[in-house]
């Protein structure tokens, strides 16, 4: 074992070690879709004091979690998105009637007198204060509109530690100096010489006035501070609530996600048999390829799978339904980078009889890591894109997916290396052909150099096939019309499981006897209805299901999509901006890496199998969503991935061959790549195929979106980006990069072309 392998060994073994201490100490995180519960998106708006900017959304955001902590709601997670939204998301809440009413009042903050304890004066109101203890309270003489500012202050001179200074208004002080004054009569010690700050019904502060105060004179409105041994977090707390209560924001609720417990843990189990029969199939079929080697890339496949949880729990990242998804489709493409190295080890191997396995198999890892840092940078490109322009669980999934990469890569080019290149070191292994895995060529691959097939001696002839399939698409989209999603149009779409059967018709009818004709209202089997409806409120919702459980019996809410139109049009404006930017970015890298015709032929698949991508839903009638999005943009960036590969193998043989026709030349390229393309997809398709047949209705879609992507792009990078590339190279008449002797020498040396991008030798 070499020193280089010893040290791959052993940062293996220290990674995978964390990984597995991690996995089984730490639980994932949970989104909602997943554990079940209620998802808000709630858009701050202008009010006559306060414009809806970061901090006054700061401050209405903490008092409406004082608000959601009335509801009993366990561990709810408010945070800020942007400047004025508000997500809201509340575990094992199904019902979002009372969070919403709760949610959307506008803030009550009032300053009282305190007439005494609870028990004192049964008749006055009676709240508890910051200790439990019941005070009596008077009327509210002064309310949260005259507050001016309210900050939290370290006063160290006085030693009084952290307090909140409060200031009001001119007529709101001259009140505060009156309350106050009036205290400050009653005796030291008394409760009636407390002033009880009061928001939403419950006392936040319930401070004492000093006894140096005299009777009648009052606080200044400009100088007061609340004391009592606060924290820093507690201190600016306070003020947050004190001032958000005097400038409140009214919230208008853009989005509201409500998903059933039951449907969350189906995904969660449907997912996990959809991982576990695709993994071993991939498992087996790369055993299956490359014998020994084989085997041990799938040990380090499931090294990957234990890595990327683990970095997935130790980040904090939620996993979402889109995030699971693209968890178990990344075990399927982490088998490209293993696919690579074992071709390129294949081609040293039998092309150099002279080579030793072990030299072979680091010939291929050198050989491959072009192609394979070129395809994995594709891939977090459009994980990158999915992150910043995609929304709510699209987010969880692009985080997801470059974890994936960064751990698949991690897998092949550390964990699959020190184990490929220990068994190398062999005599076993080196001596028996068939034991190994990459001595012998492969059958795929004796096949196609048997054969030596001409394929782009008519480049048209492919191009022509693609404008076909690309006419049939937008054929598709214009007969058929593209089913935009609630996401993308605004509006509710809610799905139900009955207890008895109901007929599509019946449940038609039983809506629209309910007040909702209009109602697009479909059924999957006997008990699941949906129904979906340009606007309907909670109540509307809840008397839409009472009507359905007199037809169905006993009706359970299984999924909840409310969507407003201006959100429904943000979406929809920003999913046709990532495309947009995703094929820039694509494009922009690709020519920086390779020849520009290289770029504009692989950009050019890339929409190719957008529009067939597309065109395809449309066919189906499926619909076209935010999930569609992360499926659509992953499809991207596995185009792209293999448009690399193909374009890569094309630059190296080109460049060490410059007087052959470059078409020749892309055929033997293709040809030497096919072993690659055919075998990283199978990886990819046995995951595809398990999560579309046991993934269930969730994820469906998603996963018929990928498989049909992963089978369009394979096509397009072959018999689409390389004739335009041709045709590209024919047209552009761009020179190749030259040869030039040396001054001096008989040896010649390579330079090059200030025209080319990325040929290299």
């Amino acid at each position: 074992m070499t020193r280089a392998t010893t040290v791959r060994a052993v940062l293996a073994a220290a990674v995978l070690l964390v990984a597995v201490l991690i996995t089984l100490t730490m639980s994932p995180r949970l989104g909602l879709d997943l554990q079940g519960g209620t998802r808000m998106v709630l858009q701050a708006k202008d009010s006559g004091t306060a414009k809806a900017d970061r901090e006054s959304t700061d401050r209405t955001m903490e008092v409406l979690r004082q608000r959601i902590d009335s509801l009993g709601v366990a561990e709810p997670v408010l945070t800020r998105s942007g400047v004025d939204r508000i997500i809201v998301e509340l575990p094992d809440v199904q019902d979002p009637r009372r969070a919403a009413e709760v949610i959307g009042r506008t803030a009550q903050l009032g300053f009282h007198a305190v007439r005494g304890t609870g028990t004192e004066q049964d008749a006055r109101r009676a709240l508890p204060d910051e200790q439990g203890a019941l005070l009596a309270l008077g009327p509210e003489r002064l309310s949260g509109a005259g507050v001016k500012d309210a900050t939290a202050e370290f006063d160290a001179q006085q030693g009084t530690g952290w307090t909140v200074s409060l200031d009001f208004h001119e007529e709101a002080g001259r009140k505060w100096k009156r309350l106050t004054g009036d205290a400050a009569c009653n005796p030291a010690g008394d409760e009636r010489r407390r002033v009880a700050i009061v928001l939403d019904g419950k006392v936040i502060s319930s401070p004492q006035v000093d006894a140096s105060v005299g009777c009648g004179t009052g606080l200044p409105s400009g100088s007061t501070r609340i004391t009592g041994s606060f924290s820093a977090g507690e201190a600016r707390d306070l003020a947050l609530l004190i001032k958000g209560g005097a400038l409140p924001l009214p919230v208008e609720t853009v989005e509201q996600r409500t998903v059933g417990p039951t449907l969350g843990a189906a995904a969660i189990d449907a997912s996990a048999r959809a991982a576990l029969i695709g993994a071993a199939a991939t498992a087996l079929f790369i055993t299956f390829v490359y014998r020994l080697f084989g085997a041990l890339a799938a040990l380090a496949l499931a090294a990957y799978g234990v890595i990327s949880y683990a970095a997935l729990v130790a980040l904090g990242v939620t996993l979402t339904l889109p995030g699971l998804a693209g968890f178990v489709l990344a075990i399927g493409m982490a088998v490209d980078a293993n696919v690579l190295v074992f071709e390129r080890a294949r081609e040293e191997y039998v092309h150099r009889t002279s080579r030793s396995l072990r030299s072979a198999l680091t010939a291929g890892f050198r050989h491959a890591w072009s192609a394979v840092a070129d395809s994995n940078v594709t891939t977090l490109i459009a994980a990158a894109l999915l992150f910043l322009l995609g929304s709510g669980p699209v987010k969880g999934f692009g985080v997801t997916l470059g974890i994936g990469v960064l751990a698949s890569m991690f897998s092949a080019l550390v964990i699959a290396r020190a184990l490929t290149e220990t068994a190398a070191g062999s005599r076993f292994v080196s001596d028996y052909r068939g034991v190994n895995g990459i001595a012998r060529p492969g059958r795929v691959r004796t096949w196609l150099s048997a054969r030596d097939p001409q394929l782009f001696r008519s480049p048209h002839r492919w191009l022509t096939v693609s404008t076909a399939l690309v006419l049939v698409a937008v054929a598709g989209i214009l007969v058929r019309g593209v089913d935009l999603g609630v996401e993308f149009t605004g509006g509710r779409l809610v799905e139900y499981s009955t207890s008895r059967p109901v007929g599509v018709e019946a449940a038609r009818d039983t809506i629209a006897a309910a007040g909702f004709a209009d109602a697009d209202v479909t059924t999957a089997g006997e008990h699941d209805i949906s129904v979906r409806t340009g606007k309907l409120d909670n109540d509307g919702e809840h008397a839409l299901r009472a009507a359905l459980a007199e037809e169905g019996g006993e009706t359970v809410k299984v999924r909840d999509e409310l969507i407003g139109p201006s959100l429904g049009d943000e979406l929809r404006r920003n999913a046709l901006i990532a495309l947009g930017v995703a094929v820039f970015v694509q494009l922009a890298y690709l020519v920086a890496r390779f020849r520009w015709t290289f770029a504009v032929a692989s950009v050019g698949a890339l929409v190719h199998d957008v529009i067939l991508l597309v065109g395809a839903f449309a066919w189906l009638g499926r619909p076209v969503d935010g999930i569609f999005l992360a499926a659509l943009l992953t499809v991207i960036g596995y185009s792209v991935n293999d448009s690399v590969v193909v374009f890569d193998r094309v630059r190296e043989l080109w460049a060490g061959d410059r007087r052959t026709p470059l078409a020749v030349v892309a055929g033997r390229a293709v040809l030497q790549t096919v072993p690659r393309t055919v075998n990283t997809g199978m990886g990819a398709l046995f995951i595809l195929v398990a999560l579309t047949v046991l993934g269930g209705d969730s994820l469906a879609d998603f996963a018929l979106a990928l498989l049909i992507g992963i089978c369009v792009g394979t096509y397009s990078s072959v018999l689409t980006a390389v004739p335009g590339a041709l045709l590209l190279e024919r047209s552009g008449k761009v020179p190749p990069p030259g040869r030039k002797r040396a001054p001096g020498r008989g040896t010649v040396r390579t330079r090059r072309d200030p025209t080319d991008n990325g040929a290299r030798v």
